[in-house]
């Protein structure tokens, strides 16, 4: 659910990011480094969170994929059945990244053999996550939580809970 969010009454334009569905009508919402920093406020602090819809949100990928990863899924029954099992919001990230870090050959082939990788099976890390059986991994690791701070928002009774 696309949000503007203030933390501490800052910054003084909101920021714009997406509060993920739990799944049982709550929200988490995480407040990454830089959200942190501007609030002045640490992991463990309590802080005053101002939140509303952002509707001036207008989904859609930020880039086309490119004809030759579009190619290269094609070649592959599973590696293909793998992409379209993959949330919409994932298959965006993708053609993000091959368009942000895809500049040269070597790294558009480097990039391209890595997605085939995890999309066809392999169990690795990529894209800043864990890939399993070409699926992304529960988000349930100590790493991730002492890295993103999160709140469970109900948008229904605006009550929070921090969860780690």
């Amino acid at each position: 659910m696309p949000v503007l969010v203030k933390i501490n009454g800052r910054p003084d334009s909101p920021w714009r990011t997406n509060m993920m569905p739990v799944g049982n009508g709550e929200f988490y919402l995480y407040l990454h480094g830089g959200m942190r920093k501007s609030a002045n406020a640490k992991v463990d602090d309590v802080v005053t969170i101002s939140l509303r819809f952002d509707d001036s949100y207008r989904n859609g990928p930020l880039h086309e994929s490119p004809d030759w990863f579009a190619s290269a899924l094609e070649s592959n029954a599973k590696v293909l059945a793998n992409w379209e099992g993959l949330a919409p919001s994932r298959q965006k990230e993708v053609p993000t990244l091959l368009h942000g870090i895809g500049k040269t050959d070597d790294a558009k082939k480097r990039n391209l053999v890595q997605v085939l990788r995890v999309l066809g099976g392999a169990r690795e890390r990529f894209m800043g996550r864990d890939w399993i059986d070409g699926q992304i991994g529960p988000f349930h690791g100590a790493r991730w939580r002492r890295r993103y701070p999160c709140l469970v928002v109900d948008p229904h009774t605006e009550a929070y809970r921090r969860i780690f």
